[in-house]
């Protein structure tokens, strides 16, 4: 039995860490929290640890970032 076996079609709570992350309440996603995007738990990569938020790829992680204030504005 793997970990996400038994967990139906509810979204997880997690604990994120630096480079793993702890299932709190098991599910099977999480959501983007800059796009909103369902996120499967096995393809979870990006994440904030001090913001404890899930990203659904590299673009969410920044945009997360750039709305947390951590980047410089972009000037087009």
């Amino acid at each position: 039995m793997n970990r996400f076996e038994g967990s139906g079609n509810r979204e997880a709570k997690i604990r994120y860490l630096d480079g793993d992350f702890q299932i709190v309440l098991p599910g099977s996603h999480v959501t983007c929290a800059t796009s909103g995007k369902l996120i499967p738990l096995d393809e979870l990569r990006y994440w904030s640890v001090a913001r404890q938020e899930p990203y659904a790829d590299a673009e969410a992680s920044f945009e997360g970032d750039k709305r947390a204030g951590i980047l410089p504005n972009q000037r087009r």
